[in-house]
């Protein structure tokens, strides 16, 4: 290690040094906002409207998560988008990745036809209306599996899974296995699963972060309010805080209306943290495969 400082020019010192200074203001620029948000969902509105909350807190105030938490609609939403999330994801999975399998087989010759046809629902689809009849006349509306069933299958994450298998998975660990008797099935599922960590990874995470932000398919499809996700809920608490601040204000009343108002952009601030925290604290634990997966197919040769 000394040697290698000692051999270290001062230019090379320099390139370090502002390499360094350039990552952390990247850094800096990229978590910032992240942290503003989080603890200005903690401070006075008041410190905050006046721009006197930068790096810490001031005057701490837990009002716009206790207004959130108190909500009962919260944890229906939550119940809810988790049941959503997991069991979409798991379907999702189940069909992304043995789809992706069959269609990374070069001896399986319908596999360009296929893939042309679901690259062609990438660029032309039936719109909103025939979708809204579809699922009508599939019995999905106001049902919970309309947030499962019709996002089965993303072509990107199709695409990019297909491309791992065809490019991580040597052909010669097939022949071995076809050798010792396996077939298509048990080579997928004892050999291809176990090392495409990565990749599954990766899509999973994508998925688990579609289902999580879903809110058209809750908009538009579902108008049983027991069965809305969490964005649903979230924007109705922020929308009926906002109109009660807004309304209380413009009547004139210098008690409770300017109380509600004062309070509204802290509320805003905390739905913020509560529909994002649950992904971000995830996000860590996947980190060491997501790294890897996401470089799948950008190098060649």
């Amino acid at each position: 290690m000394r040697r290698l400082l000692r051999a270290r020019t001062p230019g090379d010192i320099a390139f370090s040094i502002g390499l360094f200074l350039v990552c952390g203001a990247i850094l800096f620029v990229t978590l910032y906002p992240i942290y503003f948000v989080l603890i200005a969902s903690v401070s006075d509105p008041t410190a905050v409207a006046t721009g006197r909350v930068w790096f810490w807190p001031q005057g701490v105030s837990w009002f716009g998560y206790e207004q959130i938490l108190d909500d009962s609609r919260i944890w229906t939403g939550y119940r809810n988008t988790l049941l959503y999330t997991v069991v979409g994801t798991a379907v999702n999975l189940l069909v992304t990745l043995p789809a992706a399998y069959a269609l990374s087989r070069r001896e399986f010759r319908p596999r360009r036809v296929l893939m042309f046809f679901f690259a062609f629902t990438m660029f032309f689809n039936g719109g909103l209306i025939p979708m809204y009849l579809l699922l009508r006349d599939l019995s999905l509306l106001d049902n919970w599996l309309v947030f499962v069933l019709p996002s089965a299958v993303n072509v990107y994450n199709l695409i990019i899974t297909r491309a791992f298998f065809e490019n991580s998975l040597p052909e010669e660990l097939y022949e071995a296995a076809t050798i010792d008797g396996a077939s298509y099935g048990q080579f997928f599922v004892r050999m291809a699963v176990p090392l495409s960590m990565a990749i599954i990874s990766v899509i999973g995470l994508y998925y688990l972060v579609q289902h999580w932000n879903d809110f058209f398919t809750g908009l538009v499809f579902v108008r049983d309010y027991d069965k809305q996700p969490l964005q649903i809920v979230l924007r109705d608490i922020l929308i009926s805080n906002q109109a009660f601040s807004g309304g209380a204000g413009a009547s004139g009343g210098s008690g409770g209306g300017s109380y509600a108002q004062r309070y509204a952009d802290q509320i805003k601030y905390g739905v913020i943290v509560v529909s994002t925290l649950p992904v971000i604290v995830l996000y860590p634990f996947l980190q060491r495969y997501f790294e890897k997966g996401v470089m799948i197919g950008s190098v060649k040769g």
